[in-house]
C-alpha cells in the first residue's frame, strides 16, 4: 500500500489502530510477534571451516598438493620397501617444505578473506534509541526494537525517527533526510496527501527510518518497521549484490588455471616419456627408476607453480595499501587497492562527497549591491567582495545582516577541536554563519543595553503555508517586524525596497531584483528574501502574521548552496587527463545538480543531459545501456536507480567506483567493483559496504588513490613478471634434462633432475621472492597520471609481457641446464653439478630483477633508488650461497660446497643474459625515440 496517497483516517483505519489511543499492549506483542523486531536482516556468513577449505581448491594449491602426495609416496617406498633412508628423509624434507607453502598461502587467503567480510552490524547502532509511544492512552518510552506498525509516536527535535511514519500532525516539522534522499537541506512536513507518483525525496506527508528531526515536533503513525521500511529495502538491496571480483583476482585465478592445465600437461608428459625411455633402454621399468622419475616430476610440479605468488602478491598490495593510508585512503580489501589503478568511472554522490553537505550563503543583495562571499563551511570567516569591484562597505548590509540573526533561531559553537558545529535549520545556520563573518550575532544584539535596546516580542515561525517567519522586535523604543522566506512569497506582500540607504518604491527595482534572482537561480543558488517594517506598540502586540506581513521593506536578498569542496576541482581535472571519467549521481535536484558539476568541470556546459531518476524509471535497461557512456550528471535517483547505472556501466565493461557518504550510497558502494565511503562524515554502514575509506572526506584522496593504484599495479606486474621467468628458467632447465640427457654424464645418471625439489622450492620462496616484494616498493616511473586505465579483461601477460617472460626465461634455462652439463663433464659429483645448476639460477634472477623493474630496460632506473631492493638481493645472494655451505642445508637440500673460483665465475657468467639483452633493447628504444622525435619535427614542418 502506498500510504503517502491515502488519507490518514484510512491509513488508521487499514492499520486497526486509535489516533486517541494507540495500540493496546495485547495487540502491540501479537504484532511484533507478526512482524518481527523492528531490526534490519543481517547478511548470512560463510562458516569459517568452509572459507578454509575453499582455499585449497586454488588452482595453483592443487597441483602443489599432488606433488606432496607423490613426495610422500616416495618416501613411503624408500622407508618400507627399498630401504635408502637418505633419499627417503629427502621425500620426506621435500614433502614438508611444500606442505609448510600450502599451508601458509592457504592461511593467509583464509585471513583476507575473513577480515574483508562486510556485514550490516553497524546499522544496529542506529537503532538502539527510543521513541515516545501512545498504548493503552498512555505516552511511553518504547525501545525502537518494539516499535510496531499501527504505534502512534511523537517526536520533536532532536529526535531519530525509528520506522517508517505517516505524519498525522506537524508543527513546523522539518526533517533531515539527506541519507535517504542526498538532499543536505531539511524538509518541511505536512500531513497532506500527495500523488501516487510521488518521488520519496517529495513524500512531505511521511517520515523514514534513519532520519533526524531538526525542527518542530509531529505526531505521526508506523507503517512499517524492519526489512519493510525504506531503509530496510536499502539493506536489502545490499545483501542482493554479490561482492565483485577485481580485475587483478580475475587475472591471477585464470592465469592460475592455465598454469595448472600446463604443469599438468608437463608432468604428464614427463612421466610418460621416462617411463617410455626407461622400457626402451632397459627393457622393464625398475622402482629405483621410479623413484629417479618422481623426484623430477615433484620438481616440475613445484617449479611450474610460482608458489610465493599469492604470498607476494598479498605483500605488494599491503604495501599499496599503507602507502594509500598514508594519504589518508584506508583500504579494506587489498585486492582493491589495484582496481583504482584500473578504474575508468568514479560515479560519485553530490552532497557531502562533491559538495560539504553545509549550507553557505555564496552570494547576497543588500542595499541595492551584489556581493560575493568568500569562505566556506560553518567557520565564520570570511570576506563580501563587491560584484562590480568597488570596497565594501559594512554600513551597506549591516542592517539586512542583523535583520537575518534576529528572525532566527539557529547558532553555531565550536567543538573540544575548535570545529564550528550547526544547530538548527540549515537555511537559517547559513544565515547565523554569514552574519558572523562580520561579528554581528543575535545573542549579542539581544544582551547589548547600551546604545541599543533590542528585545524579541513575538515570534511567527515558518510553516508550510504562509512560507515565511516572522519575528516582531523593540528596538530602542521602536517595533519593527522583521520577515524572512520564499521571494515568490515575499514579493507581492513588499511595498519599499532598501536602495543607498534609502526607501523606495519596490517598483522601481523589482526588476532589477527579479534579474539578480535569476542569475542566483541560474547558478542553483536557493533564495531567500529579507525584509522589514516598522509597525505600532498595538501591531506589535496583538497584530495577526497575516496583518504584520505586509506592505514590507525589501532589505535583500541571500543566495545558498551546499557549496563544492574547493579541492575537487583540480582532481576532476587530474582524473580527466587520466581518462577517468567523473559523474554525478545524486537524489537533489537537476538544476543544483547540473550547476555544481558545471562548476566543478564535470559537464562543460550547460546543454549537457541530465537524466533525472524519473527518466530512469520510464527506461529500459537497454535504453538506460545506450545512455549511460554519454551521461555525466543524473538528479532526483533512488538507491536502486544508483545501482541500475553502475550495472550498465560494467556492462559496458567499465570498472565504476562509486563514492558516498549517506545510507542511500551504501547498496551502489557494494555494487561497484570499488566503494569508496567518507570517513569523516560518512554513515557507518556506508563505510562497512565500501573497500576505501577516505579518512580526510576530500575527494582529491580518490585522485592520490587511483594513483598509487597504478603505480602498486605496475608494480604487481614487475614481479609477476620477474616470478614467472624464474619458473619458466626452473622448468626448461628440467625438461632440457629430461630430454637431452639420455645417458649417464660423469656422475650424474640419465634420470637425475638439474635441480632437486627444494632447491626450486628455495629459489621460489627466498631468492626470488624477497626481491619481488621489494618491488613493491618502487615509485611509478613517470607520467603514470597520463596514461589510460589498463583494460580490466587484459591479461596480465598481455602488451608483450608473455613474450618477454618466455625469451627471458628461455635464456636463464638453457643457462642453467648448461652450467649444470658441463658441470657433470668436468666429473662433478651430482650434488656440485646440482649445487652449480642452482647458483647459476639464484644469480640469474637476482641480476634479472633489477631489468623487471622497467618496462625499459634496467639502464633507466637508478638501481640503488629502491633501498629495499639492494637489501634483499644482498641477503638472497648471501643466505643462497651460505645453504651450500653448512652441512644441515647439504644434507636437506642436496648441495655442496664450491670452490671460491667457481662462486665467482657462477656470478659473473649469469650476469651476462640481462645486461647483453637490456644492452641491445636499450638501442633499439633510443633508434625508436630517435625517429618518433624525427617525425614529430617533419610533422611539424
Amino acid at each position: 500500500m502506498k500510504w503517502y496517497n491515502q488519507e490518514s483516517s484510512t491509513i488508521l483505519k487499514e492499520l486497526d489502530t486509535s489516533r486517541i489511543h494507540g495500540l493496546t499492549g495485547t495487540q502491540s506483542q501479537e504484532r511484533l510477534e507478526q512482524y518481527g523486531p523492528n531490526e534490519l536482516a543481517k547478511e548470512e556468513r560463510e562458516p569459517a571451516w568452509k572459507m578454509l577449505l575453499k582455499s585449497f581448491k586454488e588452482p595453483l594449491i592443487v597441483i602443489l598438493l599432488i606433488a606432496i602426495g607423490l613426495a610422500l609416496a616416495s618416501a613411503a617406498y624408500d622407508f618400507f620397501v627399498s630401504g635408502d633412508q637418505g633419499h627417503a628423509m629427502a621425500s620426506v624434507y621435500e614433502a614438508t617444505a611444500i606442505i609448510l607453502i600450502v599451508i601458509i598461502n592457504s592461511g593467509l587467503t583464509f585471513h583476507q578473506t575473513r577480515s574483508a567480510q562486510k556485514s550490516l552490524d553497524a546499522i544496529s547502532e542506529m537503532r538502539q534509541h527510543h521513541m515516545k509511544v501512545l498504548r493503552d492512552n498512555n505516552w511511553t518510552s518504547v525501545s525502537a526494537n518494539h516499535l510496531v506498525p499501527g504505534d502512534i509516536v511523537s517526536v520533536k527535535s532532536g529526535d531519530f525517527i525509528e520506522g517508517d511514519l505517516r505524519w498525522l500532525k506537524t508543527s513546523e516539522l522539518q526533517i533531515n533526510e539527506s541519507h535517504l534522499t542526498g538532499e543536505s537541506d531539511a524538509i518541511q512536513k505536512t500531513i497532506e496527501v500527495v500523488d501516487d507518483d510521488t518521488e520519496l525525496g517529495d513524500r512531505t506527508n511521511m517520515g523514514y527510518s534513519g532520519s533526524m528531526v531538526v525542527n518542530g515536533n509531529g505526531i505521526g503513525v508506523v507503517v512499517a518497521t524492519g526489512m519493510n521500511t525504506e531503509l530496510g529495502k536499502i539493506s536489502g538491496l545490499m545483501q542482493d549484490v554479490d561482492d565483485q571480483k577485481t580485475p587483478i583476482e580475475k587475472s591471477v585465478h585464470s592465469l592460475s588455471k592455465k598454469l595448472m592445465i600446463i604443469a599438468a600437461v608437463i608432468i604428464a608428459i614427463t612421466i610418460g616419456y621416462d617411463l617410455v625411455k626407461q622400457l626402451i633402454q632397459v627393457g622393464s621399468i625398475s622402482m629405483d627408476s621410479i623413484g629417479g622419475i618422481s623426484a623430477t616430476a615433484i620438481a616440475i610440479a613445484v617449479a611450474s607453480i610460482p608458489d610465493a605468488m599469492p604470498v607476494v602478491l598479498s605483500i605488494v598490495l599491503t604495501i599499496g595499501a599503507k602507502m594509500m593510508a598514508s594519504q589518508k585512503g584506508l583500504v579494506k580489501s587489498l585486492s582493491s587497492v589495484e582496481t583504482l589503478g584500473s578504474t575508468t568511472y568514479i560515479a560519485s554522490d553530490k552532497t557531502g562527497t562533491l559538495t560539504k553537505n553545509e549550507m553557505a550563503v555564496t552570494r547576497f543583495l543588500a542595499n541595492g549591491k551584489v556581493y560575493n562571499v568568500e569562505g566556506n563551511g560553518y567557520t565564520p570567516i570570511g570576506d563580501f567582495i563587491r560584484d562590480d569591484g568597488e570596497a565594501a562597505d559594512s554600513k551597506d548590509y549591516q542592517r539586512f545582516l542583523e535583520v537575518a540573526v534576529l528572525n532566527n533561531e539557529a547558532e553555531i559553537k565550536p567543538d573540544n577541536k575548535q570545529n564550528w558545529r550547526p544547530f538548527g535549520n540549515p537555511t537559517d545556520v547559513s544565515l547565523v554563519v554569514l552574519a558572523a563573518k562580520e561579528k554581528i550575532k543575535r545573542d549579542e544584539l539581544l544582551e547589548d543595553k547600551g546604545d541599543r535596546d533590542i528585545d524579541i516580542v513575538r515570534i511567527f515561525p515558518f510553516d508550510s503555508t504562509r512560507k515565511m517567519m516572522t519575528v516582531v522586535i523593540k528596538e530602542n523604543g521602536k517595533y519593527y517586524s522583521l520577515t524572512k522566506g520564499a521571494p515568490d512569497v515575499i514579493k507581492p506582500l513588499t511595498k519599499f525596497a532598501m536602495v543607498d540607504g534609502e526607501a523606495i518604491g519596490i517598483n522601481q527595482v523589482a526588476d532589477d531584483i527579479e534579474t539578480i534572482m535569476l542569475e542566483f537561480a541560474n547558478d542553483a543558488l536557493r533564495t531567500i528574501s529579507i525584509t522589514q517594517r516598522e509597525i505600532t506598540r498595538e501591531q506589535a502586540l496583538n497584530a495577526s502574521s497575516t496583518d504584520l506581513e505586509r506592505d514590507l521593506t525589501f532589505l535583500g536578498l541571500v543566495g545558498i548552496i551546499d557549496p563544492p569542496r574547493e579541492e575537487v576541482k583540480a582532481s576532476v581535472r587530474k582524473l580527466t587527463e587520466a581518462s577517468v571519467n567523473v559523474v554525478m549521481i545524486t537524489g537533489d535536484h537537476a538544476m543544483t545538480a547540473k550547476a555544481i558539476a558545471k562548476q566543478l568541470g564535470i559537464i562543460k556546459s550547460n546543454d549537457a543531459r541530465v537524466i533525472t531518476g524519473r527518466e530512469i524509471e520510464e527506461m529500459t535497461d537497454a535504453q538506460l545501456f545506450d545512455e549511460v557512456l554519454d551521461t555525466r550528471v543524473y538528479a532526483r535517483v533512488t538507491p536502486e536507480h544508483k545501482q541500475r547505472i553502475i550495472k550498465q556501466l560494467q556492462e559496458h565493461e567499465q570498472v565504476v567506483g562509486m563514492t558516498g557518504d549517506g545510507i542511500n550510497d551504501a547498496p551502489a558502494l557494494k555494487a561497484a567493483d570499488i566503494g569508496i565511503a567518507m570517513g569523516i562524515n560518512g554513515t557507518e554502514v556506508t563505510k562497512d559496504a565500501a573497500d576505501l575509506i577516505l579518512l580526510d572526506d576530500k575527494f582529491t584522496t580518490i585522485e592520490k588513490s587511483v594513483e598509487s593504484g597504478r603505480t602498486i599495479f605496475a608494480n604487481i606486474l614487475n614481479f609477476m613478471r620477474h616470478e614467472l621467468t624464474t619458473n619458466v628458467a626452473e622448468v626448461l632447465s628440467l625438461l632440457l634434462g629430461v630430454f637431452l640427457i639420455t645417458s649417464s654424464i660423469g656422475n650424474v645418471t640419465e634420470v637425475t633432475p638439474t635441480l632437486t625439489a627444494l632447491m626450486v622450492l628455495w629459489v621460489n620462496m627466498i631468492s626470488d621472492s624477497l626481491p619481488s616484494f621489494a618491488l613493491g616498493y618502487d615509485e611509478a616511473e613517470s607520467d603514470v597520471m597520463k596514461q589510460k586505465p589498463r583494460d580490466a579483461k587484459q591479461s596480465v601477460l598481455a602488451n608483450g609481457m608473455l613474450r618477454r617472460v618466455l625469451f627471458r626465461g628461455g635464456v636463464m634455462g638453457g643457462m642453467v641446464f648448461l652450467a649444470f652439463v658441463c658441470a657433470a663433464m668436468q666429473g662433478f659429483t651430482v650434488a656440485q653439478s646440482q649445487t652449480i645448476a642452482f647458483l647459476t639460477l639464484v644469480f640469474g634472477q637476482l641480476w634479472h630483477v633489477y631489468d623487471a623493474r622497467s618496462v625499459k630496460t634496467l639502464f633507466d632506473r637508478n638501481p640503488f633508488s629502491n633501498s629495499r631492493l639492494t637489501l634483499a638481493v644482498g641477503f638472497a645472494a648471501t643466505s643462497s650461497i651460505l645453504v651450500t655451505l653448512i652441512p644441515f642445508f647439504n644434507n636437506v637440500m642436496g648441495t655442496a660446497p664450491l670452490s671460491m673460483t667457481m662462486y665467482i665465475s657462477i656470478i659473473v657468467i649469469s650476469a651476462i643474459p640481462t645486461f647483453v639483452i637490456s644492452g641491445i633493447k636499450k638501442l633499439i628504444w633510443n633508434r625508436n625515440q630517435s625517429n618518433s622525435a624525427q617525425t614529430l619535427q617533419l610533422d611539424s614542418e
